[in-house]
């Protein structure tokens, strides 16, 4: 007998706002380009992420399709297809594949069928872990230990939004847009700067220092533990009230306008942080834009361009080794007039604290 797996519900995390926020804001506008999440062990990084992902709005797929095309504007060198305009598709969830550190390249990229190839002397594309994320999220958990080149497959992915295989004088190639989501503890080395800066937003993550935050931690987990089906049903109503903002933020996003002093705005906080490169003000743009979309706004405003840049740059700036470190907080205060940006996804400075009723604690 199949047993129902329950997954820690994203409304009953306590004590990691910025986190929520910068999930919430890729889930909003898929092209911010992911998260990276860097913290100690034991803070609930990977528990967050998985929560998150199994929240996202469904994907309509084409069916029979190994490779999630849209039926409304499927992939001409899919290849399984070409798919017929209205070819039959269902609705399914989105995705959340997991990229082992120690995967060799063919499980990332693909590979041929072997069986196919000797018994059948055909070449049968066998698709990968690249195909497997395409509309949806692929999560590398210790992305700093990742191999250097599946950082190479990972960069060039994430940069052409395909995936190209030869094997065997066979070329196959296919779309691969995802959501990269990356998690790492720092004390187990950094990361390459290459793969660091295609990361749209980064996240540092501590444990809370506060003893009734922490209590309250192990209070919720303690709850899921021993009774899975009761917990997540106690929050399954604020999960799916975020489910339908993030959709509704979604279909938003194209009417929010972004003024050319807004612009101007981003432009000159993103060259006070001496980032390298374009890539962080198009961040910047792309996160004030869905971060407007969340709270229902059709302008961006300086809470916005604040809210994205402190998710955006703090971990594209560039730093001499003997530089002394200045907070990223205070520089966004002095050049956008100390707005206060947005505390996390619910609007609740405590970060979800309060259960939603006195049986979930």
């Amino acid at each position: 007998m199949e047993v129902e797996v329950h997954v820690y519900p994203f409304g009953a995390v306590v004590g990691s706002d910025d986190l929520a926020l910068a999930l919430t804001l890729c889930a909003v506008s898929p092209t911010i380009g992911g998260v990276l999440v860097r913290g100690e062990k034991g803070t609930a990084k990977s528990t967050t992420v998985r929560a998150h992902a199994a929240l996202l709005p469904p994907v309509t797929v084409v069916d029979g399709c190994r490779f999630s095309c849209d039926p409304d504007a499927p992939d001409q060198s899919c290849p399984d297809g070409p798919h017929p305009p209205g070819a039959a598709s269902h609705v399914r969830p989105v995705r959340l594949v997991e990229l082992p550190v120690g995967a060799a390249e063919d499980r990332v990229t693909g590979a041929l069928h072997l069986g196919k190839a000797l018994a059948d002397r055909t070449a049968e594309y066998e698709p990968g872990l690249l195909a497997l994320a395409h509309r949806g999220v692929l999560y590398v958990d210790e992305v700093n230990l990742l191999h250097d080149h599946l950082v190479d497959l990972l960069l060039d992915a994430a940069a052409m939004g395909r995936s190209t295989v030869e094997r065997d004088g066979v070329s196959v190639e296919h779309a691969s847009r995802f959501v990269l989501v990356g998690t790492m503890n720092p004390e187990e080395g950094e990361l390459r700067p290459q793969l660091l800066d295609r990361f749209g937003l980064a996240v540092d993550v501590t444990a809370p220092r506060d003893p009734h935050m922490r209590a309250e931690i192990v209070r919720r987990r303690m709850a899921f533990d021993a009774d899975p089906a009761g917990f997540t049903a106690r929050w399954a109503d604020r999960d799916a009230e975020w489910s339908r903002r993030v959709a509704s933020a979604r279909e938003l996003v194209p009417q929010v306008a972004l003024s050319d002093d807004a612009l101007v705005s981003i432009a000159e906080v993103c060259a006070a942080f001496d980032v390298d490169g374009m890539r962080a003000d198009l961040v910047t743009a792309r996160t004030a834009i869905a971060h407007a979309a969340w709270h229902d706004r059709l302008e961006v405003t300086r809470e916005d361009i604040a809210a994205a840049a402190r998710l955006a740059l703090p971990h594209r700036r560039r730093r001499n080794p003997f530089d002394a470190p200045t907070s990223s907080d205070d520089l966004l205060d002095e050049l956008l007039g100390g707005d206060d940006p947005d505390p996390g996804p619910d609007d609740d400075p405590g970060g979800g604290e309060s259960a939603p009723d006195d049986s979930a604690a």
